[in-house]
């Protein structure tokens, strides 16, 4: 692949990475009007309908990729992964309320420290990078989200728990995609993931039509942006760009999140948060890079 296919390719990275980081300012804005299950529900039903015709659109030119003799069916590999997806989502959405869009879009992104911890109950060891990333990135975490008093806010504490989830999709994500069709299984758990947050969305939560108008913008942003869209763009751009290139980038997701919350919002930080940011991103790419270089070396690439 030639250098321009690989600009193009880290363009397009760079431009989803943007929609996920901005997406945690559509989230709180949300947050004013309708609560979090019917935001999450209406959200990730609107990312299914929009890849659901990419999804048909590409059947065409390729044939969908069967299930291996040992591999779970399609049906169960989706509810798996909506279920873990919809368990992160919430957690993310409820905690975002009790904290700023910045600091919930930087506790997220330790998912990509968590994964090669969590993949030790997988057999999978982490080397020297990945475990001084996370040293560095849990420091980075507690600058941030630890104050004085040494108290661990609500929503941090959420958001954290998030990251844990979204980690564990990660690691799902990773063992059932070469068994099922990648995208069919993204319908899949979307749907499973919106069906559960409407069905408690709609028994703990009061909707109305007006509270639903308010919320357009920031719904649509999320589901057809920051779902549909980001993750096609996500499937397009890694076709063009280097796994390594891809991994680095989308850790500006964190960086987009917090810029957007100081300039959209008008949230703070202090230097120490400012501090503590700083060391949770150099502390993503050193797991990010190490993960990226292991993986090569095993593939003999």
């Amino acid at each position: 692949m030639n250098r321009a296919e690989h600009i193009k390719g880290d363009l397009l990275l760079l431009l989803t990475a943007m929609i996920w980081g901005s997406a945690f300012v559509a989230q709180k804005i949300g947050m004013d009007h309708i609560g979090p299950f019917m935001y999450t529900g209406i959200r990730f039903a609107l990312g299914a309908l929009v890849l659901t015709p990419v999804m048909l659109l590409l059947s065409r030119y390729r044939p969908p990729i069967t299930n291996k003799d040992q591999g779970p069916s399609l049906i169960l590999a989706g509810i798996l992964a909506g279920v873990v997806l919809f368990s992160g989502s919430i957690l993310q959405q409820v905690g975002i309320i009790y904290t700023t869009a910045g600091k919930a879009g930087f506790i997220t992104g330790l998912y990509v420290v968590i994964v090669p911890l969590l993949g030790l109950f997988w057999g999978f060891r982490p080397g020297l990078g990945g475990w001084a990333g996370a040293i560095v990135a849990v420091t980075g975490l507690y600058l941030l989200t630890v104050e004085n008093s040494f108290n661990l806010s609500f929503g941090d504490s959420l958001v954290i728990m998030c990251a844990f989830m979204y980690a564990l999709h990660v690691l799902i994500i990773g063992w059932l995609a070469p068994r099922v069709d990648v995208l069919r299984l993204a319908i899949i758990q979307f749907w499973v993931c919106s069906g559960l947050s409407l069905a408690i969305g709609v028994v703990v939560e009061e909707m109305t039509w007006a509270a639903l108008r308010g919320a357009a913008v920031p719904i649509l942003y999320g589901g057809v942006l920051s779902v549909g869209v980001g993750f096609t763009l996500q499937i397009v751009a890694q076709k063009k760009s280097p796994p390594t290139h891809a991994a680095i980038i989308f850790s500006l997701e964190t960086v987009f999140a917090l810029m957007a919350g100081l300039l959209i919002l008008g949230e703070t930080l202090t230097s120490r948060g400012w501090a503590g940011c700083a060391l949770m991103l150099s502390g993503m790419l050193m797991a990010q890079l190490q993960m990226q270089t292991g993986s090569h070396r095993n593939k003999g690439i």
